[in-house]
């Protein structure tokens, strides 16, 4: 049996492979954020400012707190609260169509290696 020889390829081909891997690297992780499709904290239990108290934080909590920076709790729409940050709730909603894009889209990639891997 013959051994396998793997085709040369340039350095442009090499350089275009690594941009073209980055770019969809950082899009796997940015287009998700931009379309609003990650990040389950969509909603929080109060408006307006409050206390310590007020968002069950025990002393030992608020020194943490305020370790991290956060002297106050502050608003519950500023998303850079401590406020927003206790009291912000997870949305467990699910979308059987984003489920089957993802399972069309894994089985194309599947199909796609397999064919280019025959040649």
């Amino acid at each position: 049996m013959a051994k396998y020889v793997p085709p040369h390829q340039s350095k442009f081909g090499q350089i275009i492979d690594v941009v073209v891997l980055l770019l969809l690297t950082v899009g796997a992780l940015y287009i998700p954020f931009k379309l609003e499709l990650a990040g389950a904290a969509k909603s929080t239990t109060a408006t307006g400012t409050a206390t310590w108290e007020q968002i069950n934080q025990n002393p030992t909590m608020v020194e943490r707190w305020k370790a991290l920076g956060y002297e106050e709790p502050g608003d519950a729409a500023d998303t850079a609260s401590a406020h927003y940050l206790v009291t912000a709730r997870f949305d467990y909603s699910f979308d059987w169509w984003a489920l089957g894009a993802m399972v069309v889209l894994v089985a194309g990639y599947f199909v796609m290696v397999v064919r280019f891997s025959d040649k």
